[in-house]
Parts: structure tokens; sequence; C-alpha cells
């Protein structure tokens, strides 16, 4: 009987040591955006740092740094071989990113390779033009492609195969133009080819909604299309979605975040429940809102399968446009 309630005090409070351990928050925090300042993952770094602190779930803020280079390959390569342990070291994550990583475009290492953590929102693609552009709808930005192709300049924060240009492929190969005789110009983050646009060096921004948001206040710009299922509510509700239009596509666009792969399961865990208790408040919610994101939440195992679905799903997408094996 003492053995026994020895080994139920031992196993009570070697529980009770793993939950102190998980509940450790990191001494030092810090977001890395893959790209430079001004684009999606910029947002989601920005999120995150300030909901985290008005939350007071850290207690000093969080440093977010840009790590530019192939649309996310940079940063997960260098988390991965040279920075693999860092708790407190969280790095943004989209779609695109596992766009990419479906088409090896990330070298070496592959979606088993990091911690996925938390996904807090989701974002649509979209196109958008000068306010001042010729055409008023997307369908006849269209025709005016199918047209003559080489007169309209698509410019975007990706290279070919990229998110962004899958995007303006599905919609050529729906309105019947070959999506490689589009003319596409990559930039890298999302900032650069909306001042490419405003600057008028490119006609059309194939890129998310959520990065719109700043620009379309300012009246400079139009967005001919958002690829959601069905149009998005409150200010954004008077921009139409693609299929409305007659072309047959959908683009959400999940953002998060995922840890080095030699990050303890303490500190893991510990991430895991501030994320889910960070997402059920009001300071979370609004910053979530004034970025244009719509709630998607999906933590640890749970996120972990579907990104690994989905990596899967966009492998066979990618063989359509002979950009996989």
């Amino acid at each position: 009987m003492k053995k026994t309630m020895r080994t139920a005090l031992a196993t009570t409070l070697l529980a009770l040591s793993v939950s102190a351990a998980s509940a450790a928050a990191p001494q030092r925090t810090e977001c890395i955006a893959p790209a430079k300042p001004g684009g999606g993952f910029d947002l989601t770094c920005k999120l995150i740092q300030v909901s985290m602190q008005e939350t007071g779930q850290i207690s000093s803020p969080m440093r977010v740094t840009y790590m530019p280079g192939g649309v996310g390959a940079v940063a997960y390569n260098a988390i991965i071989a040279q920075r693999p342990a860092e708790a407190g070291t969280l790095v943004a994550f989209s779609g695109g990113s596992l766009l990419n990583l479906s088409q090896g475009k990330f070298g070496r290492y592959s979606v088993d390779d990091v911690k996925w953590l938390a996904a807090v929102g989701t974002d649509y693609g979209m196109v958008a033009v000068r306010a001042d552009a010729p055409w008023k709808t997307l369908g006849e930005l269209m025709a005016a492609m199918k047209n003559d192709p080489t007169k309209v300049v698509v410019g975007a924060g990706a290279s070919i195969g990229s998110q962004d240009w899958m995007k303006t492929a599905l919609l050529a190969r729906e309105a019947g133009i070959d999506p490689r005789k589009m003319r596409y110009v990559a930039f890298e983050g999302g900032g650069e080819p909306v001042t490419a646009l405003l600057g008028n060096h490119i006609q059309v921004v194939s890129g998310d909604m959520s990065e719109m948001v700043p620009h379309l206040q300012s009246g400079k710009m139009r967005v001919l299309a958002v690829m959601s299922d069905k149009r998005l509510p409150g200010a954004l509700a008077e921009i139409p979605t693609a299929k409305e239009q007659g072309f047959n596509v959908e683009w959400p666009v999940i953002r998060g975040y995922y840890l080095g792969p030699k990050v303890s399961e303490a500190d893991y865990q510990w991430w895991e429940d501030a994320f889910k208790k960070l997402v059920t408040t009001k300071e979370f919610q609004q910053q979530r809102d004034l970025r244009g994101l719509f709630e998607f939440n999906l933590f640890g195992s749970e996120l972990d399968a579907y990104v690994k679905k989905q990596v899967a799903q966009y492998r066979e997408q990618a063989k359509s446009f002979g950009l996989a094996k």
C-alpha cells in the first residue's frame, strides 16, 4: 500500500513538474518574417507581437526580424540547420510556404522537419489594379489578357510556381489563356509589387486581401475579385468574388507559425496553450480583424495533420502545371 502511495505521489510530482516546465514563458521572444517588411509575413508577425503583449502573455516586447529569400526557404533552412532549439523563436508561414514545400523549393528539408505550432487566421487571394485602370471587372481584365497577354504585366511577391502565380495561372486557364504566355514579374515580398503598381511599372497585382486593406483606404487601388467562396463581411462586402464573375477559382491563405525541430516538448506545449488562450481574447480578435484576416484556428497535432494534407494537395495541383514531379 505504501509503495502504491509512493508511486502515485511520484507520478503526481512528475506531472506537476512537467506542467510547471511547460508553463514557463520564454525569456526572449522573436518572430521571423521570411520576407522584406510590408507583406503578409510581416503582418503575421506584427499580429502576434502586438496581441501577445496586449494580453500580458509575454512581459517584454517580441522582436520581429526579417529573413527574405525564396519566399520562406532561407528562414526554413536557417531555423532547422542553425537555430533548431530556440524556444522563443517563431517563424511565420502561409499557404504559400506550404505550396513551395510541395514543389521541393525549400531544398533538402521537407514538411516533416519543423514543429508546426499554430494557425490563427485565414486570408484570401485577390487581383487588384490601379484605381484609374481601364478594367472595372475581372472579366474585362481577363479579356484584355486573352486579346494580348504581352500588354498586361502581372506582378506578385514570389516567383513562377508560387501561390501568387498560381492564382493568376488558374484564372488564366479558366479564361482560356495559356499561363505560360502571361507577363509575370516576381518581387520579394508583398509590399514591392504594390509599390510597382502605384508607380505604374506593372498593371496588375496578384496577392492577398489583407495586404490590400491599407491601400484600399487610400483610394489608389481597386480590387477586381477576391478568391473566397462568398463575399467577405463588413467594408469588404463590396468586392465581388471570382466565382460570381464566372471564374471558378478559390484561394484561401492560412497564416500561422512554426518552431524549430529541437524545441522541447515543454516549450512547444507552452506556446500551444498560449495560442489557444490568445485567440479567445478580444484584443487578439481586434488585431486580427484590423489586418483583414478571418477566423481560422488550428493548433498542435491538428495543425500538423492539416499542413501535411495541404502540402500533398498542393503537390497534385502543381503537377497539373508541370511544376512538380
